[in-house]
């Protein structure tokens, strides 16, 4: 890897984690509820662009550097798991079980299915 490379994915990474806290941020102030929606969005939106630069890249549609620096950078940045995951156990500790279910397993369903859209959309542009 490239020292221009390397400050890329760098900045996309910082770039993706500073608009992470804006989504979530506006999401929140709109939305009110027990589940939290802005990381769903967050996470199911990122598989989404993910899957379309990873499928560009594997068609040789897109540079391999600009698979690591969105792909990597960008939404590895902005997507959270680890948020996802505390947000799951804080509606577990609140007896929210139906909401830290539905979070939990309706995260994981729709954040593979927007990968699997980024996929197909891909392939249609590609």
């Amino acid at each position: 890897m490239t020292p221009v490379l390397f400050l890329a994915l760098s900045l996309a990474g910082g770039v993706g984690a500073a608009l992470r806290l804006v989504v979530d941020g506006s999401v929140k102030t709109r939305v009110k509820t027990a589940l939290p929606v802005g990381t769903l969005l967050i996470n199911v939106s990122g598989s989404l662009v993910l899957g379309f630069v990873t499928e560009l890249a594997l068609g040789a549609i897109l540079d391999e550097s600009w698979r690591l620096i969105i792909g990597t950078g960008l939404c590895g940045g902005f997507t959270t798991f680890s948020t996802a995951s505390f947000e799951t156990v804080r509606l577990v500790q609140e007896r929210r079980y139906a909401l830290a279910s539905v979070n939990a397993i309706g995260m994981l369903v729709a954040a593979v299915a927007a990968g699997l859209g980024g996929i197909l959309l891909a392939r249609l542009v590609g």
